[in-house]
């Protein structure tokens, strides 16, 4: 990774400016997330901004052209930086039935396997604005789509998307169940339930607290051995620096880039620099965790 701040999953659904984003600074970005089929997504309004909240509601339906399509566009292509894949269940009633969802994972991961596609694989499990909810939250099921990965033999690293929602105990299920198989690690966080609307999620400094708050408690829960990376509420270097200190290695954001623009994320990696020296620190290694106390 040239540098740890990355674009999220939301944002490129369909892997259309894979070769543009990299030259506004970002060192590795996530495209998606993308699911077995096509999803048109959920009706009605789906974007809105909440100025005074820093956040954006965002109740989108996982709208994209699905893993066939964007695989086909991708295939022999190479990228400038690192690329994740981001990973659901297609957005329909059908999947709400549990082997269904979890076949519908595995088709996915298969296609963008078979083609050699990505760095690394994200299971968005938290999406909160689709049909049957964060289904696989649930630790028994958690388990059940684990499985059923594990038989693909996956070579790339795999990470799981979690909700800033979740209560502690579910937590430390899902993070023995991780140990158990073939999870690399865990990005905190995806975006909140918990608002005043009748649905969809909210983004950016609605969830940055939850968010520091599962970061911290993740990294010194295992200490240190699963790599996580930090999503929610980054406006700024100080917001990057704080999730790393608290054990991110890694970060990502959409909506500081959405309200402040393009020039943020070159300004989040100089002004890094800045705080690493500031604590004696040569590098981002030596700096994660060390805001735990």
């Amino acid at each position: 990774f040239k540098n740890p701040v990355g674009l999220s999953a939301g944002f490129d659904k369909n892997a259309e400016l894979i070769n543009i984003l990299p030259s506004i600074g970002f060192g590795f970005m996530e495209v998606g997330s993308i699911t077995a089929r096509q999803c048109e997504g959920n009706v009605g309004i789906r974007l809105k901004r909440l100025p005074k909240k820093k956040s954006i509601w965002v109740n989108m339906g996982l709208n994209n052209k699905g893993a066939n399509a964007i695989s086909n566009k991708l295939k022999n292509k190479k990228f400038k930086v690192p690329i994740g894949i981001s990973i659901a269940k297609t957005n329909c009633k059908e999947t709400t039935d549990t082997e269904k969802g979890i076949n519908d994972y595995i088709e996915t991961i298969k296609i963008f396997e078979s083609k050699n596609i990505g760095d690394f694989f994200v299971l968005n499990i938290s999406c909160p604005n689709s049909y049957g909810g964060q289904t696989f939250h649930n630790p028994g099921l958690y388990e059940r789509l684990l499985k059923e990965i594990v038989k693909i033999k996956i070579k790339k690293p795999i990470f799981v998307k979690l909700s800033p929602d979740l209560s502690k105990k579910n937590i430390d299920k899902i993070i023995n169940i991780s140990d158990k198989y073939i999870i690399k690690g865990f990005v905190c966080s995806n975006l909140t339930k918990k608002h005043s609307f009748r649905k969809g999620g909210l983004s950016g400094k609605a969830v940055e607290e939850k968010a520091n708050r599962m970061i911290k408690y993740i990294y010194k829960k295992t200490r240190g051995k699963f790599i996580i990376i930090g999503v929610g509420g980054i406006f700024s270097a100080e917001d990057a620096y704080k999730k790393i200190k608290l054990g991110a290695s890694l970060v990502e954001l959409i909506t500081g880039l959405i309200y402040q623009g393009p020039g943020l994320i070159s300004k989040i990696n100089s002004e890094i620099v800045k705080l690493l020296n500031q604590d004696n620190y040569s590098n981002i290694k030596e700096a994660i965790g060390k805001g735990i106390k």
